[in-house]
């Protein structure tokens, strides 16, 4: 242990450090496995004044920061390579309270996504924000990338979600923003700098979530789409004659490698594309958006769940595609656009994709009523890591100058981080650009919160 890391111990007797090299590289690593984590050592506070102490200590000391939730990121976000004290937030993971009057839950940044749900669930009530990953990643990380998911369509981002938060600023204040309150008046919502901020303006120490009533039953449905200019148009028929849920898109190649995994397929007859959309019950209007659709030819096939375990195996061929690519550690651009620029860009992205990867397994899939497209290259075996990701890299700006041109952005739910920094600038204007670094430089004087992150120091 270092000096500076003794004196931080002897300053928080009950802080929770590890040096461990497992520890060091498990908390300095995201999903994006592209980085060697190098952290100087990793932090487990179990109370906010410990946190504030961490950060005193590491602006004393001028050591970085990197955050910890649960790693589940895809952007570089989370990484420490280059000696950062990695700050854990896996023991600050309980709910502390809930209010039955506001409906609202208040939890510590650590708590699983889907501890959220379950104690949700317990009132009677829901939090609406949901993704594959939700057993893994955690509230904090969630709201620092102000998470989407799969739906968004119906009831939006992390961001509408966030009634309050607790949070420790880089210079060690500690903020408390909005308080829980519906109507707030008063200047700067400061709360929601810090939704999407990835870290570098403080850390999130507790959330006051707002929750919502349970759906309605509902039901799910899986079609089978024969060319992509046929997406929209089902997407604006269910859109029109069902309370949609959620309408997520996937591509042939994306139930290859998930059927691979384990799940099961249940057309006989493959298809280019798929849509597995979920909504509030109402068999008879789903069978007649699926007759009308199949006699139109926008679709060619189709499944309405009939229990919920086969709603449950529908879902799995959409939500399963991430863990099943991961042994390949694909490539991944998180790209979005405006719902009714959506038509054409698709257009613009398949000549693009078809042209530069020729010889690539390209699998595509997303949130394709909120206009977001989540695109996964995987890596060859006969192509080095290097070459790989530099011909990715180049396709990258050919995408975010087609983004630029359609009004879009380079990351639509999962950060900027290390991956997307040098494409910033496709979404953002110079001049945003500058006010973002004036407000770090505001929050976060000495510069130690999670640098290099969303751009350069």
């Amino acid at each position: 242990m270092t000096a500076s890391l003794a004196e931080l111990a002897r300053y928080l007797p009950h802080l929770v450090l590890r040096t461990e090299p497992g520890d060091l590289e498990h908390y300095g690593r995201d999903w994006t496995r592209r980085w060697t984590p190098a952290p100087l050592a990793i932090a487990l506070p179990g109370s906010i004044d410990e946190v504030q102490g961490i950060v005193r200590w590491a602006n004393a000391h001028r050591v970085a920061i990197v955050p910890s939730g649960g790693r589940t990121g895809l952007s570089g976000g989370a990484v420490a390579a280059h000696g950062e004290l990695v700050v854990s937030f896996d023991r600050m993971n309980k709910v502390l309270g809930f209010d039955a009057v506001d409906r609202t839950l208040t939890v510590q940044p650590g708590i699983a996504l889907q501890a959220v749900h379950e104690a949700a669930r317990g009132h009677g009530l829901m939090y609406p924000v949901d993704f594959g990953a939700r057993g893994s990643c955690q509230i904090g990380g969630n709201i620092a990338t102000n998470a989407g998911g799969i739906r968004v369509i119906r009831y939006g981002n992390t961001r509408q979600w966030i009634a309050g938060l607790k949070v420790v600023t880089g210079g060690g204040e500690l903020l408390e923003l909005n308080r829980g309150l519906v109507k707030n008046a008063t200047g700067y919502d400061l709360r929601h700098l810090f939704v999407g901020s990835e870290g570098t303006l403080g850390l999130v120490v507790e959330a006051t979530l707002a929750l919502t009533e349970p759906p309605p039953p509902c039901n799910v449905m899986l079609f089978a789409l024969p060319a992509m200019d046929a997406l929209m148009r089902v997407f604006g028929e269910c859109r029109r004659r069902l309370k949609l849920e959620a309408f997520e898109f996937f591509t042939d190649r994306a139930l290859h490698h998930v059927v691979a995994h384990g799940a099961q397929n249940p057309f006989e007859t493959a298809s280019p594309y798929y849509v597995v959309t979920e909504f509030h019950e109402n068999e008879t209007e789903a069978l007649a958006v699926f007759e009308h659709c199949l006699e139109s030819g926008l679709v060619t096939d189709g499944v309405i769940a009939q229990s919920d375990a086969q709603a449950a195996a529908l879902w799995k061929l959409r939500e399963g595609i991430t863990e099943s690519l991961a042994k390949y550690r694909p490539y991944k651009n998180d790209i979005s656009v405006r719902i009714a620029v959506v038509p054409d860009f698709l257009d613009a992205m398949q000549v693009l994709l078809t042209r530069e990867y020729p010889d690539f397994d390209v699998v595509w899939f997303g949130h394709i009523g909120d206009g977001n497209l989540h695109i996964n290259v995987v890596k060859p075996a006969h192509v080095s890591d290097a070459d790989f990701i530099a011909q990715c890299e180049t396709v990258t700006k050919r995408m975010a100058a087609i983004l630029h041109a359609h009004g879009g952005s380079i990351s639509a739910e999962h950060g900027i981080g290390l991956v997307k920094k040098p494409y910033l600038a496709s979404a953002r204007s110079e001049a945003e650009i500058a006010l973002m670094r004036g407000m770090k430089r505001v929050f976060d004087p000495h510069g130690i919160m999670n640098p290099g992150k969303l751009f350069d120091p």
